[in-house]
């Protein structure tokens, strides 16, 4: 029996989103079709033995298709990364009256992380974990939000687009996720990392 491909989901902007079309309902269920089978062809056999085309073949849509829904193999991993933006960009904007920025960014980073404990959701961490490829693609891909992360913070902070210190909470606020791997309680190395950025912001921009 194929067991359920474990997804991690990302947290959902707190705005309601705009009606989708047919065509992209279509698109948006040809792209999860391609990375459901991705992942559970990777979890079944391991990263290196799988191809694109058994991808595609498990979808049921051609070479072609894949590669335009997605870039390359990583990237069959990690098809949320738009939503990711999108969520990360919003904990900012969104975040409740009264809550400074880098607290919304603190909880942000820490409901992403949870229910990796999950055995479904842990194997697919030591997948990304245990592959090189997919652990540099993972790398990467969450430092690329940096510039629209550190755009949202300036806006809601009243700074320049370009300002250093709010770039500087972008980058080392993503840069977390990388950083807390390396420790054997994750959640704690988060929190404590936070608790460092916090107290230099606040040295920065009071009440921020």
């Amino acid at each position: 029996m194929t067991q359920p491909v474990p997804r991690i989901e990302p947290p959902p902007p707190t705005q309601g989103a705009a009606p989708v079309g047919r065509r992209e309902r279509k698109k948006a269920q040809t792209r999860k079709a391609l990375a459901d089978a991705a992942l559970r062809l990777f979890l079944e056999r391991g990263y290196e033995q799988v191809g694109v085309k058994e991808i595609a073949d498990a979808a049921d849509v051609s070479v072609t298709t894949l590669f335009k829904h997605f870039a390359g193999k990583e990237a069959l991993v990690f098809d949320q990364e738009d939503d990711i933006e999108a969520a990360l960009v919003a904990a900012v904007r969104d975040r409740a009256p009264g809550q400074s920025v880098l607290r919304a960014l603190r909880e942000y980073v820490l409901l992403s992380e949870k229910d990796t404990a999950h055995p479904e959701i842990a194997t697919f961490v030591r997948l990304v974990s245990e592959t090189p490829a997919l652990r540099d693609y993972a790398q990467r891909m969450w430092m690329r939000h940096e510039s629209a992360l550190a755009r949202a913070i300036a806006e809601e902070v009243g700074a320049p687009e370009d300002d250093v210190t709010c770039a500087a909470l972008a980058h080392f606020a993503l840069a977390s996720r990388t950083l807390n791997g390396q420790y054997p309680a994750p959640r704690r190395a988060t929190e404590e990392i936070f608790d460092l950025l916090e107290r230099g912001w606040e040295a920065v921009r009071p009440g921020s």
